[in-house]
């Protein structure tokens, strides 16, 4: 049920006289209290939050990042890339655009 179905069921409690103007007011603070207080998408902040390493680097910090966000340790992930890097350099480019577009803490 929608925020505006909630409201409408609310005001038409309240118009019939089951609810009195406190607990409508209540209700209603509730209700919209209730929306602003979800949480956000763990994904999101996983991503927002994904800064590049300053002390757990090698070349561009990205593993050591990467390491941090996930905690799965650095080394997994730089074989990772070196992996990668072997099946047609797609490792690289990989590493090479998390380097530019991924902030440094």
């Amino acid at each position: 049920m929608s925020l505006s179905d909630e409201l409408s069921k609310l005001a038409e409690l309240r118009a019939s006289g089951t609810l009195t103007e406190q607990e409508f007011a209540r209700a209603k603070e509730r209700l919209l209290g209730a929306e602003r207080a979800q949480d956000p998408d763990p994904l999101a902040v996983a991503v927002n939050s994904f800064r590049r390493s300053r002390n757990d680097r090698w070349i561009g910090g990205v593993c050591g990042g990467i390491a941090r966000s996930t905690a799965v340790e650095s080394w997994v992930w730089r074989l990772l890339f070196a992996v990668l890097f072997l099946c047609f350099g797609a490792g690289l480019l990989v590493y090479v655009l998390l380097w530019i577009f991924v902030p440094s803490d």
